[in-house]
């Protein structure tokens, strides 16, 4: 009987996977999920989707002038189907607010007001130390190594 890997062990497969890379991608799949989870949970616990969280982020690395909606969704971390219904949750929530540019009234930009400001002052610690919790027993090595890594996935060369 031939060793089963980490992933075809913790997920009781029994045979090995077809390619590597089927693997690496579904440990790539299984890690995020179990990553993800205890920030969903914190974010839940202020009323913000994941999503969310990330576009007030990017409003607050904005600061005053904002962004617009197309440069928001150029922005996320994780792509997001309906970026215009997300920041109207977020406004009506009092997180962010939208205003018409004096140059090109057609042109609408998103600010970060100072309840969202708030609300991420206050999650700042909280994920900082889900981060040290989950990643903090890799080496500074390995995290640069694995970060190379995640890049280079994300960008095949070019057929």
């Amino acid at each position: 009987m031939s060793k089963r890997t980490g992933l075809q062990h913790e997920i009781g497969k029994r045979q090995p996977f077809d390619l590597l890379e089927q693997e690496a991608y579904l440990n790539l799949v299984r890690t995020a999920s179990r990553l993800g989870v205890p920030f969903g949970r914190l974010f839940r616990e202020l009323g913000l989707s994941e999503a969310g969280y990330n576009v007030l982020r990017i409003l607050r690395g904005a600061g005053s002038p904002g962004r617009t909606c197309g440069e928001i969704s150029a922005h996320v971390v994780a792509a997001v189907p309906d970026i215009t219904r997300l920041i109207d949750r977020l406004e009506r929530e009092g997180l962010a607010a939208r205003r018409r540019t004096a140059e090109d009234r057609r042109q609408v930009v998103v600010t970060l007001t100072a309840k969202g400001k708030r609300t991420l002052a206050a999650l700042d610690e909280p994920i900082r130390e889900l981060h040290r919790r989950q990643l903090g027993h890799l080496k500074p090595s390995e995290l640069r190594t694995l970060n190379a890594l995640l890049v280079k996935a994300r960008r095949p060369p070019a057929e």
